[in-house]
């Protein structure tokens, strides 16, 4: 299993290198961090993909995510219903008579042109990581100059969401 961790911080500097440690620290590999501000100012959110693992490790991860001073909330996403999405910024050689073709073969995966060169163009692509794999494999053959991912970045579905505040809400009533 590829687990899929989205962990809430303080936004305050330091604490991505505490957390990137503590992984280093315990052996663990990263295959892709997203790291950003949320709606509000002091919190920011971390996504981490990481590379396969047991439930055992999974669950060490996650209580040493927990010890850490700055952790606000961690939330196993691995199989839990999420909206995730990937960037990729794809620089392509592309003469002027290669354009219609290569305007032809991103248009199926919904990827646009954001900039135009004399010999180039690149690509914007966002989506899973297989749609983003699809198309690098038809464009490799124009030639690929430059290639630029972001890494997943998730959010739990609303539904579990509302179950999760439900379930909270019912553990707090109290007898009468």
């Amino acid at each position: 299993m590829t687990p899929v961790l989205s962990v809430l911080v303080h936004n305050k500097p330091g604490v991505l290198n505490r957390i990137t440690a503590l992984f280093m620290r315990k052996g663990f590999n990263i295959q892709s961090l997203t790291v950003c501000i949320t709606e509000s100012p002091d919190v920011s959110r971390m996504t981490l993909v990481m590379s396969e693992m047991d439930e055992a490790a999974l669950e060490q991860v996650m209580k040493q995510l927990h010890k850490q001073i700055d952790v606000l909330k961690v939330t196993d996403l691995t199989e839990a219903p999420m909206v995730s999405r990937e960037l990729a910024l794809i620089q392509v050689n592309s003469p002027i008579a290669q354009r219609a073709t290569i305007t032809s073969l991103i248009d199926p995966f919904r990827a646009s042109i954001v900039d135009v060169g004399r010999d180039t163009v690149t690509v914007q692509v966002t989506g899973d990581a297989e749609k983003i794999e699809a198309l690098i494999s038809l464009l490799r053959p124009y030639g690929i100059r430059e290639l630029a991912r972001t890494g997943l970045t998730a959010l739990p579905r609303e539904a579990s969401a509302v179950s999760e505040l439900r379930r909270l809400n019912e553990s707090q009533v109290l007898p009468i």
